[in-house]
């Protein structure tokens, strides 16, 4: 995917980086059908661009960011400007898929700035996480699939007893690893 450039905003929206592409990849191999999709946190539109092109799936694309809604409808995904799937009707899509702000803060960053809010989520890097884990199923129909990628800094078992505490089974479909980390794609059904 070429991605539209935007000179200017580069440091508003999270771009595409190696976490994008394994959530991606793993995503890919492991829908089923094609459905409907929403890339909540869309950024530039990345994964749900090539979700659409590899899938067949129609996307929809939400974002906190104004920046990132900008981006992901230049690169061809119909994006929402809105925090996380609060936008959606309930029982509307048969995949959801998130790229979360999942890193643990540092004392001295600011959270104000865009790039920053896509990054960092909270004290233990679970803040956003554990709000989109409330809500995901609502908008899910009820065979559907939730999909996240998540850092070992984040706290796997963490995130995995909530997804359960929410009711969900939890599989890890894809991890890669790092000299510092490791990146895991989480799949909630």
């Amino acid at each position: 995917m070429k991605l539209a450039d935007h000179r200017g905003i580069e440091t508003e929206v999270y771009g595409p980086a190696e976490d994008s592409a394994l959530l991606a990849a793993a995503v890919e191999a492991d829908l089923e059908t094609a459905g409907l999709v929403l890339d909540v946190g869309t950024g530039s539109g990345y994964v749900g661009h090539r979700l659409a092109e590899a899938t067949g799936a129609s996307v929809v694309g939400a974002d906190i960011n104004p920046h990132a809604c900008c981006r992901a409808r230049d690169n061809g995904v119909e994006a929402v400007l809105g925090d996380l799937t609060a936008p959606f009707k309930r029982n509307s899509f048969d995949a959801v898929v998130f790229n979360p702000p999942y890193l643990p803060a540092v004392d001295d960053v600011e959270l104000d700035e865009w790039f920053e809010r896509a990054v960092t989520g909270g004290d233990s890097g679970r803040a956003v996480i554990n709000r989109y884990l409330s809500d995901v199923g609502r908008v899910l129909v009820p065979s559907g699939r939730a999909y996240l990628l998540i850092s070992s800094l984040t706290g796997l078992d963490a995130v995995r007893n909530r997804a359960e505490a929410e009711g969900f089974d939890v599989r890890c479909i894809e991890t890669v690893e790092y000299p510092d980390e490791e990146l895991i794609v989480l799949r909630f059904q």
